[in-house]
């Protein structure tokens, strides 16, 4: 069903739009910052799995008080 649903075409025609809706002279000024939003938005990604990798063994929640947990404060 959607064997070829991304063709040159549609590409020229989203090109067209994009140029019609921004002008070609904030053109570069967009890709630009969508760029740097996606370098930011992998990096933030990245950090997130490191620190949930990292927090796998403390624990999650307040300790109830008398529990072991609340004995290591």
């Amino acid at each position: 069903m959607l064997r070829n649903a991304l063709e040159p075409w549609h590409i020229l025609v989203v090109v067209l739009v994009m140029v019609v809706l921004f002008g070609s002279k904030k053109l570069p000024d967009t890709a630009r910052a969508l760029g740097k939003s996606m370098r930011i938005l992998k990096s933030e990604a990245r950090a997130m799995k490191a620190d949930g990798a990292g927090e796998t063994a403390a624990p999650s929640g307040p300790a109830a008080p008398g529990s072991p947990a609340d004995s290591r404060r």
